[in-house]
């Protein structure tokens, strides 16, 4: 097995480079709460768009496609809390 160094330049280099937008999240887990729970409020309402021109005689596929997307963020939204609360109640079990 080989070691794993994360120390010096290059490391720092890769880690600028986990956020795909590139920037820096203005201010803490608060914002980025906020901005991914908007992020997937707005993927819903495109789904529910996608709904309505379908019922007025719009493409299926793009129906199909956008209900999928907001299933798959609210899932992952679901995952994410799930994930946050097993980390809270652990926390919360920790003897001071």
């Amino acid at each position: 097995m080989s070691d794993f160094k994360i120390n010096g330049p290059a490391a720092k280099a890769e880690f600028s480079q986990v956020r795909p937008s590139g920037k820096e999240p203005a201010g803490g887990f608060e914002d980025i709460m906020q901005e991914a729970i908007g992020k997937i409020s707005q993927v819903q309402n495109d789904a529910d768009t996608a709904v309505k021109e379908l019922a007025s005689g719009g493409d299926m596929t793009q129906a199909i496609i956008a209900m999928e997307k907001a299933d798959m963020s609210f899932n992952m939204m679901v995952e994410v809390r799930n994930k946050l609360l097993n980390a809270y109640e652990e926390i919360m079990r920790m003897q001071v």
